[in-house]
């Protein structure tokens, strides 16, 4: 670890129970899930008197400009549930066992929030009431077909565009402009500041007090990604709490790890049965620039340019799974690809060995028969050699498909031919 000694690793309750002991008062979370919502789950057996598997098989639902879900805004409460349960069908009978639903694609709610407005992409204007509760329904038909539902969180985007008054009056980025930073096209919270840590945790941990979901999910969204030419101006929250840093970047990366461990903690307080799970860009740091990291030369890092040490969160046990987005094309080794999902699966795999911490795989489902993408994307076998090959790291546990709509549409038969090739054993909750 660059010549530094390697922190003793805690058990995952252990360090939750530490970390509550000194988190701030971070504002009071209801513990009372909501009455009558929940059906009995199934037992796990197959329903044909087979052997069942473990594995994690899941899909992400993306909710955010509606790529996946609802189809439009401002459809009838009657459209946007059938097309929610129609994506839950196609799940099943893909043979998954998990859904990932994009439930706060930007500091907005998809179920009845005290702290953020509804989204916008219920019914086209962000604040108005859809006449239901999305994530209520979600999780009840989703266990009633046994599938686990995974809470899918974005927490610092606020918007897809710079101006803050295109938000709802009520929103809290309109009340603390100064939480506010705009960069790259698009509004986001200021991870610098504490209060934002603190605020967009309470908005997170609603759901979760109030929902028998069975995990917790973000993406690769932490600081945003670099744009050329623009700078993320933090520079105020820098000189007021940075003091004790070397730098900047270690004061970002500071505060991500925080984000990540308090929030951690705080689910296991309000829901101790549920994981807490990152879907990270793939690639943690080239070797060119650190030794530890993977034989890529991806133009993104994220220790570097997100300021996400995911590979820490992993080694620390502070995280119940990593998901990283290895959306590489499958190459010989000997082809030195900048990013090689060959590569990628054993180096992920060396990070999670001897932790506590379950490896998925993201799959890059979306590319399979897009005509814009190499050709050994056009054959529907790609993707299942991609979960051949993973096979042979017995820490990793399962694979995410993005998305949902390619898991229905299929383009190519990709999604088939991974199901024929690899599930035909009928699925269990992986938990």
């Amino acid at each position: 670890m660059n010549g530094k000694a390697r922190h003793a690793r805690m058990s995952r309750r252990a360090f939750a129970v530490t970390a509550l002991s000194t988190l701030v008062a971070g504002g009071a979370v209801a513990g009372a899930a909501l009455a009558g919502a929940e059906p009995s789950r199934p037992a796990g057996a197959d329903g044909k008197g087979g052997r069942a598997t473990r594995e994690l098989r899941g899909m992400w639902l993306a909710t955010v400009t509606n790529r996946d879900w609802p189809s439009t805004p401002g459809l009838s409460v009657t459209q946007q549930r059938a097309e929610l349960i129609a994506h839950l069908d196609t799940a099943v009978s893909r043979r998954l066992n998990a859904v990932f639903l994009q439930v706060r694609p930007a500091a907005d709610a998809l179920w009845p929030s005290p702290y953020e407005p509804w989204s916008q992409v219920l019914t086209g204007t962000q604040g108005k009431d859809p006449g239901w509760d999305p994530l209520g329904t979600a999780v009840a038909e989703a266990h009633a077909r046994g599938l686990e539902l995974h809470a899918w969180f974005n927490p610092y985007r606020v918007a897809n565009n710079t101006d803050p008054t295109k938000l709802v009056a009520s929103h809290p980025a309109r009340r603390h402009p100064d939480w506010v930073v705009p960069y790259g096209g698009k509004l986001y919270y200021n991870p610098g500041l504490p209060e934002v840590r603190g605020f967009v945790q309470d908005a997170m941990l609603d759901a979760v007090a109030k929902y028998d979901i069975d995990g917790v999910h973000w993406d690769d969204y932490f600081y945003p990604y670099p744009v050329a030419g623009q700078t993320f101006d933090d520079d105020a929250e820098y000189a007021q709490y940075g003091g004790a840093f070397p730098d900047r970047a270690s004061w970002r990366r500071d505060n991500i790890d925080r984000l990540v461990s308090e929030t951690a903690a705080r689910i296991k307080a309000v829901r101790p049965g549920a994981d807490f799970g990152i879907s990270p860009f793939g690639v943690w740091r080239n070797a060119a620039t650190d030794p530890l990291g993977s034989d890529t030369r991806a133009g993104v890092q994220t220790y570097d340019d997100l300021y996400a040490d995911t590979r820490k969160w992993v080694r620390e046990n502070w995280i119940d799974y990593i998901c990283p987005q290895l959306y590489w094309l499958a190459q010989p080794l000997d082809q030195q690809p900048p990013a090689n999902y060959s590569v990628l699966v054993p180096w992920w795999s060396e990070v999670a060995r001897g932790t506590d911490v379950k490896l998925y795989i993201g799959e890059a489902l979306y590319k399979a028969g897009d005509p814009a993408q190499p050709a050994a994307w056009q054959d529907p076998a790609e993707l299942s050699r991609h979960l051949t090959l993973a096979a042979k790291y017995p820490e990793v546990k399962g694979h995410v498909f993005f998305a949902a709509k390619e898991v229905g549409v299929d383009r190519i038969g990709a999604m088939a031919r991974v199901v024929a090739d690899h599930y035909q054993q009928s699925p269990r909750a992986p938990r």
